[in-house]
């Protein structure tokens, strides 16, 4: 029987199992390698690294300086990188640039002294706006002719009233100057415009005794609001027939214009016979109806005379309430007295608008607000201003919108700074 093999305490003492002989061989310690050291021998050694380097003299110290953040020289490089063609391209580029804005600031300059000029020569309150179009801008001061031009000018005075907005668009402008800083004049070979007098204008203007206006179909406006007359305020209705008056201006026709008393009577300005001073229908119906008023109006003998009732009647009238039933209840007495123009026989009775119960004051504020002076203080006439220097514009057609009264212009010829 084999005796068990002895673990050796180290690996240089391990026993050896010799199957020939049969017996536990020792091997000699020089002879056996250990794989780890020679692991270790392939490796470098840390610590004769260390002491290899406490051995090595210290390298001077180099000076210290500050960090650089910028990368200009970076970027230097990368632009000195790129091929010639790309560099061509970056020049062309930004030359483009700088001529770019050299034209604005050329176009922005000319639209400046155009508006000026335009300024001084209408004697506007305030610059117009002047808008030039095309581009490039310099090419054309070269060339001394613009394509179009626009300007726009608002709160034109006109007369009695402001129009709110002057626009025209012209084209074939001729340059007078020799570039865009010596600009002192232009002709304008076409001009085409409109001018716009808004209602909200009218309304402020002529307006300020409560008066509105609105337009009705394409040439009519309506004008409604109050008036004062002799401390009362007064209904104002009114209609203003819109139409061309010559090359520059336009007229208005007033006509239906009345004045109401609230619901006593109406006032109608002007010598025809349904003008003056009328009973409403409502009134004539309560003198009809009231004694003491039919009374009144049957005592006075021009009014008697008006209405055509013969003088045996209005004594009987006047002496039995029964007659005057009689004649106030016939279906023609309101209508006839509806007809009746109080200003014509109040003059010299100004007890009777008292007793039918008007304010005799109005007599004196009425007989002055004739139908001229209603019309004057209504009308919408008006004129466009002259352009400067030679040339012809004219009105082409004027229509009523629902923000006012448009009218369209067109010229040739009209010169700038001549």
């Amino acid at each position: 029987m084999r005796s068990p093999h002895r673990i050796a305490a180290h690996p240089s003492d391990a026993p050896i199992d010799d199957d020939r002989s049969g017996d536990t061989a020792q091997l000699p310690a020089s002879s056996y390698s250990n794989p780890y050291d020679e692991l270790a021998a392939l490796a470098p050694n840390p610590l004769e690294e260390f002491l290899h380097e406490e051995k090595d003299e210290p390298e001077a110290d180099a000076p210290w300086t500050p960090p650089n953040h910028r990368r200009g020289s970076r970027r230097r490089n990368r632009f000195a990188g790129l091929p010639l063609a790309a560099k061509a391209v970056v020049a062309v580029l930004v030359a483009t640039a700088f001529l770019a804005l050299g034209d604005r600031w050329a176009l922005l300059y000319a639209e400046h002294e155009a508006a000026e000029k335009l300024k001084d020569q209408m004697k506007l309150s305030a610059a117009p706006e002047v808008e030039i179009e095309g581009f490039p801008f310099l090419t054309q001061v070269f060339d001394k002719r613009v394509d179009k031009v626009k300007v726009t000018v608002p709160d034109v005075a006109a007369d009695r009233i402001s129009l709110a907005k002057v626009s025209a668009t012209a084209t074939d402008v001729t340059i007078d100057g020799d570039g865009p800083t010596s600009f002192t004049g232009a002709l304008i070979g076409e001009m085409n415009g409109e001018v716009l007098l808004s209602f909200e204008d009218l309304n402020r203007e002529l307006g300020a005794s409560q008066v509105t206006f609105t337009g009705h179909g394409r040439d009519q406006v309506l004008a409604r609001g109050t008036l004062p007359v002799a401390g009362h305020d007064l209904k104002v209705r009114a209609d203003a027939r819109i139409q061309r008056n010559g090359e520059r201006g336009i007229s208005t026709d007033i006509g239906g214009m009345s004045l109401q008393l609230g619901d006593l009577a109406t006032y109608r300005p002007g010598t025809r016979e349904k003008e003056g001073l009328h009973l409403s229908r409502s009134s004539a119906e309560r003198v009809s109806e009231e004694t003491a008023k039919a009374k009144a109006l049957l005592s006075v003998p021009a009014i008697v005379e008006r209405l055509g009732v013969p003088d045996s009647v209005v004594r009987e009238a006047l002496q039995s309430d029964a007659k005057l039933n009689e004649l106030t209840g016939a279906p023609r007495f309101v209508n006839d007295v509806m007809g009746l123009n109080l200003i014509d026989v109040a003059m010299g009775h100004p007890w009777l608008l008292k007793k039918l119960g008007l304010d005799p004051a109005l007599l004196k504020g009425l007989s002055e607000l004739t139908r001229p002076v209603l019309a004057d203080r209504l009308t919408l006439a008006f004129q466009l201003p002259k352009l400067p220097g030679e040339g012809t514009m004219a009105l082409q057609d004027v229509s009523v919108e629902k923000e006012g009264i448009r009218v369209r212009i067109a010229g040739s010829g009209i010169g700038l700074g001549r």
